[in-house]
């Protein structure tokens, strides 16, 4: 555990934005460990534009209890001297405010310049690299550890990936892992606006990403056994695991990509500011099971009118999203453009209950890593593996976030010391999948099968 010194900052966190869609479930995960024996959260607060809603949002998450005494504290985006001074009472900031590449620039600046530790639920990549173009100096300088897409953007893809890549025993080895995203329920599926208006922006500003790639230093990549795989058709049928699917747009291979590259700079990962003998042991033991491979991520129906579904959607939001007036028609009409899957009201707690998801990792390889080298070999290994839990975006996604936060607070000494990163690579080598398994989210070995040609 961290050592606590005289100076140390009232709270141990503050959740930003509390009072939004996401931050107040994630305000309820957080109360789960609150001030309990074996967890370091024993000061919390919660910021945020409005302290009326701020309470609404803290009484809405303790019902039918009545609300603690947590500190509610005033922060706008507008105004860095308020970020500034919550980023100075804090150890840690977990930054629910998107969508990211207009609200989430300015808590990154108060964090880095006061030395706080950040967290955040983002799933921009033109965000989440811009920010380490950006701030990673001052971060390592001022000992400020920021991680975005620390919900399921993206951390089930990362650990899932991570978790298959464990599977292969040596001297077998991965080429290529499709990670499949399907949504479940027995009601009807709501998203969360944000994440809605967070593609459509994602969509306006896509030039813009390309254009910060070009300008940075090229980058270390990963050496992965054979040749990359074909592209394949648009839609495809996994037999496997009974799903139709499409290629999902998502900052999931982004970010995996990102930890990858680190992991080659770096090939016994990122050691902890203060870490003991031990736990560099357990690092540099941990990424010595993890093998490269060629990622991708697409989302999964069990009919194929599901895909055809999504892709009509894709479409609408990839033509509307170019310019102006249409971006304005997808922001204004969510419910009719997304064929009801988004709404500005987001999900009813009764939708939320009964979602799930289930993320299944189709991995291909090679039984023996001299036969990647032979020609062109193509594999002659499959490992499928999954993840499955609650709702994404309101259940899975504060657990996750909650949970980083935990292992941050109580082994900050065996985290890097400072610096911008996707999570994969900073807490990859911590219990975070133990910990997911024991609040919800599954890790199972589904086959393990010999391909033939």
């Amino acid at each position: 555990m961290a050592t606590q010194t005289p100076n140390s900052p009232p709270y141990d966190m503050i959740i930003f934005g509390a009072s939004g869609f996401t931050g107040k479930y994630v305000i309820k995960e957080a109360l789960k460990f609150l001030n309990t024996p074996s967890s370091p959260l024993k000061n919390l607060a919660l910021a945020g534009r409005s302290e009326s809603k701020l309470t609404q949002a803290l009484s809405w998450a303790t019902h039918p209890n009545p609300p603690p005494s947590i500190p509610i504290l005033t922060a706008d985006t507008t105004d860095p001297s308020s970020l500034n001074r919550i980023a100075a009472q804090t150890k840690l900031i977990l930054n629910c405010v998107g969508p990211f590449r207009l609200y989430g620039e300015p808590v990154v600046a108060a964090c880095v310049e006061n030395g706080a530790d950040y967290l955040d639920i983002c799933g921009e990549p033109d965000f989440m690299e811009r920010m380490e173009a950006n701030y990673y100096d001052q971060a390592v300088k001022n000992a400020s550890l920021v991680v975005s897409a620390c919900g399921f953007d993206s951390v089930p893809a990362e650990f899932g990936l991570m978790f298959n890549s464990r599977q292969w025993v040596s001297p077998a080895v991965p080429n290529r892992v499709e990670a499949y995203v399907s949504l479940e329920s027995d009601k009807k599926m709501v998203g969360n606006f944000g994440t809605y208006e967070s593609a459509i922006l994602g969509i306006a500003n896509a030039g813009k990403l390309q254009e910060l790639r070009r300008s940075r230093p090229r980058r270390a990549r990963p050496t992965i056994p054979g040749f990359a795989p074909a592209k394949g058709s648009t839609i495809e049928h996994q037999k496997e695991i009974g799903l139709w699917a499409v290629k999902l747009p998502s900052a999931d291979a982004t970010v995996v990509r990102r930890t990858l590259t680190t992991l080659t700079e770096n090939p016994h990962g990122l050691p902890g500011v203060n870490e003991g003998a031990e736990q560099a042991e357990r690092r540099e033991n941990f990424w010595s099971t993890i093998k490269p491979a060629h990622f991708g991520v697409k989302l999964g129906s069990k009919s194929f009118l599901g895909v055809l579904r999504f892709i009509g959607v894709g479409v609408l939001m990839g033509l509307l999203g170019s310019f102006d007036f249409g971006r304005s028609l997808l922001l204004k009409f969510p419910s009719f453009f997304s064929l009801g899957w988004f709404r500005k009201k987001g999900p009813t707690a009764e939708e939320v209950a009964a979602a799930s998801f289930k993320m299944w990792f189709v991995g291909q390889g090679f039984s023996d890593s001299s036969l990647a080298s032979k020609g062109k070999a193509k594999p002659d290994m499959q490992i499928i593996t999954r993840l499955t839990g609650p709702e994404i975006g309101y259940l899975t996604t504060p657990i996750i976030l909650i949970q980083c936060a935990l292992i941050l607070l109580k082994q900050r000494d065996d985290l890097p010391k400072g610096g911008v990163f996707p999570p994969g690579i900073v807490f990859g080598p911590t219990d975070l999948q133990e910990r997911l398994q024991e609040n919800g989210i599954s890790f199972d070995v589904i086959s393990k099968s010999t391909l033939t040609s």
